[in-house]
């Protein structure tokens, strides 16, 4: 069996509680172009309790969605979440054209978002526009650089994956980013 058969697929959702699934929709639909591909409102014996909730799905261009809950009780909201770190160092990350990031970075400028919750970051190798949804999830649209995609940087960056990360953990704290 090859090692592509092993793996997954393709993500087919990443999932969140939302407090507003209203705000929430109007930012990942109206801003963001996401489009709300269903919508599931069910009653489920969870966890030892009957939750009702309503779950929806954005759907990315790949098929697969950002998802997201939202509970009929104060309790269950409460319970589940949202629960995000104050951390720029746990988000969601969503590879886009450089065309669509623009669209969206204009998009959040002209409804409001300023720093700190938005702003981009140039990583050489990358463009990472970051904004904090309503939840307060951060969400990363990152635009590779057409460079750093080149087929065969791509698999030597692949092949010195092991060695770098062995590199890193002896303490050779080093760049390996020559796109900066």
């Amino acid at each position: 069996m090859s090692t592509q058969a092993k793996l997954p697929g393709r993500l087919h959702h990443t999932a969140y509680v939302t407090q507003d699934l209203e705000a929430t929709r109007r930012f990942y639909e109206e801003l963001i172009g996401l489009p709300l591909v269903a919508t599931w409102c069910e009653s489920d014996e969870l966890f030892g309790a009957v939750r009702t909730y309503c779950h929806t799905f954005f759907e990315l261009a790949d098929g697969s969605a950002l998802a997201f809950f939202q509970f009929e009780k104060p309790e269950d909201q409460a319970l589940f979440g949202p629960k995000m770190p104050d951390s720029p160092f746990h988000h969601i990350a969503l590879d886009v054209t450089l065309e669509a990031q623009q669209g969206i970075e204009q998009r959040l400028r002209a409804a409001g978002y300023t720093e700190p919750g938005m702003y981009v970051l140039e990583h050489g190798y990358c463009r990472s526009l970051y904004v904090k949804d309503p939840n307060g999830m951060i969400v990363e649209f990152t635009y590779d650089s057409p460079d750093a995609v080149k087929p065969e940087l791509v698999q030597a960056r692949r092949a010195r994956a092991h060695k770098e990360l062995a590199r890193w953990l002896a303490g050779d704290r080093t760049s390996n980013n020559v796109f900066r």
